[in-house]
């Protein structure tokens, strides 16, 4: 049976011992190694660059470059670029929202348990969003700058593709969608696919938060969006 390969990951921090817990956490699992790490936003770009991660656990409020701007440099410049995962201490905060506008896959609290972390490095690896709804529907309600006149990818989705966004925004996995639509997997899978190429979003997170600033999912409670 082959092994699974090792997810690498990096960690940027300007806290030498947030850095070394994390580190602990992460080389204690088969699966999962640090292979390097950053002090810094500039730094963080510089190692992504070098070492070409699978992950990164980035902090926002960094100096010389904060997280956001790193995100936002890593994502741009690197042809295949790594996940990357904001690492903060409050949910509710306007860099959390700009990280996950910026293309950050979803973000995690530095008091979260060791498994937790471990599972969520694990998910976005895969390619998965790091979605966690009424936080981001919180986050949408105060910092989206929503549009005036929807963008035009929004009357280019159909009636299924609107449904699989929605459904997206509660956090579904694509087995819970499917079960709700009463479709197969495969199916819900290309809906996603479609979405995604015409939100322009590089994962369900940015699909999500596009959906928020156009007006399509409502950010109060009971909405659409709701997790």
């Amino acid at each position: 049976m082959t092994a699974a390969p090792v997810v690498r990951v990096v960690v940027a921090d300007d806290e030498r011992m947030v850095r070394t817990a994390l580190r602990v956490i992460l080389d204690a699992e088969d699966d999962l190694t640090v292979v390097g790490e950053a002090a810094s936003g500039a730094e963080a770009v510089a190692v992504a660059r070098e070492l070409r991660p699978d992950v990164v656990l980035m902090d926002v409020r960094m100096p010389e470059i904060d997280g956001i701007r790193a995100t936002e440099h890593i994502l741009r410049t690197l042809a295949d670029p790594p996940r990357i995962v904001v690492v903060t201490t409050f949910e509710n905060d306007a860099y959390v929202y700009e990280a996950l506008r910026a293309g950050a896959s979803g973000f995690l609290l530095k008091r979260t348990e060791a498994d937790a972390l471990v599972q969520a490095v694990r998910l976005v690896a895969r390619s998965d969003s790091l979605l966690f709804p009424a936080a981001v529907r919180t986050l949408a309600g105060r910092y989206a700058a929503r549009r005036q006149d929807p963008p035009a990818w929004v009357a280019r989705l159909t009636a299924r593709e609107d449904e699989v966004l929605r459904q997206m925004a509660r956090g579904l996995t694509n087995a819970e969608i499917a079960h709700r639509m009463g479709v197969g997997p495969a199916t819900v899978k290309t809906h996603v696919a479609s979405v995604l190429a015409k939100t322009g979003a590089r994962d369900r997170t940015q699909a999500v938060i596009a959906a928020y600033e156009a007006g399509l999912i409502g950010s109060g409670p009971g909405s659409g969006g709701s997790g």
